[in-house]
């Protein structure tokens, strides 16, 4: 087995997920970039608990996980995420997570629901539940290269309840990354106009500032 790794090595060798360096997942110097701290931040009076400011290394991170389904790159997600919830003192409330959903098109290109997986690897290591409880009404433009205002325009009345899910508890939002909080602003807003409590929301990267 270590000579099949050996030769697995030099056919298809390591490189890094931030710089594309060949070694290991994550050099030493994208972890400097990518090492999980708690950054707090507020989008229309919700409070957003984030682990790393979003960077260009960042941005290749998710983008390895995301797009590319990389499940070292995931691990790097899931340890930025499980870090806050471990920081921002949830103790007192019924917590349930929250993902974001994926729209029907990434998850066909993709091969699966990215932060709905995420989130079930998160609750089995914090055994906090998991409540899909959003679901995508129509279709939303790539996000990346919009302004604030027109990320607001796109994703307002996007996100509705999914069926025969009845939220009970203290919901944390999850994503990836909160930019201009147009995602989680209209999420919060689908899920109070059902009665839903939303507490706040738990992100890998967060802008700074806010976009």
């Amino acid at each position: 087995m270590h000579a099949i790794s050996e030769l697995s090595q030099l056919l298809f060798p390591t490189r890094c997920y931030g710089c594309n360096v060949i070694g290991i997942s994550i050099c030493s110097n994208c972890r400097r970039e990518w090492h999980p701290h708690y950054y707090v931040t507020h989008v229309q009076g919700l409070r957003v608990n984030s682990a790393v400011l979003f960077s260009p290394t960042a941005s290749k991170i998710i983008l390895a996980a995301k797009e590319r389904g990389l499940k070292g790159a995931d691990e790097l997600i899931i340890e930025a995420i499980v870090h806050v919830l471990n920081r921002a003192n949830f103790d007192k409330y019924n917590v349930r997570l929250v993902p974001i959903p994926s729209s029907a098109i990434n998850r066909r290109r993709r091969g699966r629901s990215f932060i709905p997986d995420i989130c079930n690897e998160i609750s089995l290591r914090t055994s906090i539940p998991v409540i899909p409880a959003l679901t995508i009404l129509r279709k939303v433009k790539d996000q990346s290269g919009l302004t604030a205002k027109a990320r607001a325009n796109n994703m307002r009345g996007a996100f509705g309840i999914a069926a025969n899910i009845y939220p009970r508890g203290d919901l944390i939002l999850i994503d990836d990354v909160v930019a201009t909080g147009a995602t989680v602003s209209e999420a919060t807003r689908a899920l109070n106009s059902h009665g839903f409590a939303v507490l706040g929301s738990v992100t890998a990267c967060v802008a700074q500032p806010l976009r």
